[in-house]
């Protein structure tokens, strides 16, 4: 068995019917079925059950798709790092981040840019679970995102390099009066205890939202939690509109406008967000790659 048959049979694996795995792998039907069937024969065992109109692997088949898939990328990855290895910083680096971490990425990558102009870019955005699977499947190399990173299955699958943490700040709807007179500059949690939050959270990342609740718990307080929002932006357009107040990280202002909003430090000291860049601990990185993680 050679790494040919194992991509012909994570292909079939994969559409679940000979003919259209055929076209993807840019061969006739016959050929691809013979070699199917040579894989068995030299295993000893069915990969496959055909008794319905798509394909199913059996169990021997399922542990082979798996074996199959972590031997093929660790062979595409030796060969890049073997190609590498003479090369230059260049090529296309992939790089997933959270959306309330995208403004840390600006100026990274422009100074990155400034030192490898070979380098192009794609630039991914999702939460924690949509860039896990993304990191998984190998379409991007790192991910810049709150911590922890909540992505399925087990963390220690993870390295991740911290970043300077970001304070939380307090968000209030202008029209509000909680200080009129503009001289203080500073809220403290009990003060906005007594008055409507809006939390961000999804039903896969609930990191922030737990950190704001703790907060909250540690100063032996119960917010008032009128809504928890999905999304920054529909967040900060609720606070405007003078629907509730909100606590988010610092750095996420400096990529939404904030009119008809005030911004508060918090006297709460040590109410931080864990910001970090994470990657896959089992998969070769790119000298592109290495290198942006230096920059930060």
């Amino acid at each position: 068995m050679d790494m040919r048959q194992l991509r012909y049979f994570l292909t079939v694996a994969q559409e679940g019917q000979v003919t259209s795995a055929a076209k993807l792998l840019h061969m006739e039907q016959p050929p691809l079925s013979r070699q199917l069937k040579l894989m068995e024969q030299e295993l000893g065992v069915t990969l496959f059950d055909r008794s319905g109109k798509r394909l199913k692997l059996t169990h021997a088949g399922e542990l082979l798709r798996v074996r199959a898939e972590q031997l093929l990328h660790q062979f595409d990855e030796s060969l890049k790092e073997v190609q590498e290895l003479d090369e230059g910083v260049q090529g296309v680096l992939a790089v997933g981040a959270v959306v309330s971490c995208i403004s840390l990425l600006p100026d990274t990558l422009r100074k990155f840019r400034e030192q490898y102009p070979l380098v192009t870019f794609k630039i991914r955005e999702g939460d924690h679970f949509l860039l896990g699977e993304q990191l998984d499947k190998r379409e991007i190399e790192l991910v810049v995102a709150r911590l922890p990173f909540e992505a399925p299955g087990e963390s220690d699958r993870y390295a991740v390099k911290p970043l300077p943490s970001d304070p939380f700040v307090a968000l209030v709807p202008r029209s509000w009066t909680l200080r009129p007179d503009g001289s203080a500059h500073r809220l403290s949690l009990d003060e906005l205890a007594g008055h409507p939050l809006i939390t961000l959270k999804t039903e896969r990342t609930v990191a922030m939202h737990g950190s704001v609740m703790r907060a909250f718990a540690d100063a032996g307080l119960a917010p008032r939690v009128l809504c928890e929002c999905s999304s920054v932006a529909i967040t900060l357009a609720l606070v405007a509109a003078g629907i509730g107040a909100t606590l988010l990280p610092k750095s996420v202002l400096t990529s939404f406008p904030l009119t008809d909003i005030r911004m508060f430090e918090l006297a709460s000291a040590g109410f931080e967000s864990d910001v970090g860049i994470v990657w896959l601990k089992d998969r070769y990185l790119s000298k592109r790659a290495r290198r942006f993680i230096d920059l930060f």
